[in-house]
């Protein structure tokens, strides 16, 4: 071999930018812009008449000959904060299976609270399971004096001024019906009167 053949180099590349305008605008992901999110865009997102708020959510366990199957429970408030309120409690193998269901369960028991001077008729004691709860009128002004579950139940029935008391319980599930309850003792109670 002569000198002149271990001599020469091979011929020089460019060099390499990292700027995008380098690359002619090709991306790594396949020349897709977005990240992915093109795919959905055909897609219309359905709306829902009422505004839903997940009040508990829990991995739960049925333990059967063959082994424990996991599952999850949501316990979900629904209302349009006008004067309707809906509670469903549902399982599914999955958490969007399980909203789902809860969402449906409590479209079938939704519930209009009967107002007065926006605020409740007169006050009214439920006992449900362990939980007793008070709801109270309060005049113009006073807001939503309540909390938990109760408060979130208010809030999404759309009852701008109560007080509320509970005892005996912080199960948000039984504090929940509980509520449910005196919103339909208040509906029971109102029916008669306007029938007369």
């Amino acid at each position: 071999m002569t000198e002149e053949a271990i001599t020469t180099k091979a011929p020089e590349r460019p060099a390499r930018s990292n700027s995008r305008g380098d690359r002619g605008g090709q991306r790594r992901d396949g020349g897709r812009s977005g990240g992915g999110r093109g795919r959905a865009r055909g897609k219309t997102q359905q709306v829902r008449e009422y505004e839903q708020k997940i009040l508990d959510l829990a991995r739960v366990t049925r333990v059967t000959s063959g082994g424990k199957r996991m599952s999850f429970r949501c316990a979900l408030v629904i209302g349009d904060k006008k004067g309707r309120v809906g509670f469903g409690v549902a399982k599914g193998a999955d958490v969007q299976i399980a909203v789902e269901k809860a969402y449906r369960q409590a479209k079938k028991n939704v519930l209009t609270v009967p107002m007065v001077h926006e605020t409740i008729a007169h006050p009214v004691w439920i006992k449900f399971g362990s939980a007793s709860i008070l709801l109270r009128p309060a005049p113009k002004g006073t807001g939503l004096k309540s909390g938990g579950a109760v408060r979130v139940v208010l809030e999404y029935a759309g009852v701008p001024n109560i007080v509320s008391r509970v005892l005996n319980s912080s199960n948000k599930i039984n504090l929940a019906r509980a509520t449910l309850e005196a919103i339909k003792q208040l509906g029971a109670e109102e029916s008669p009167k306007a029938t007369e």
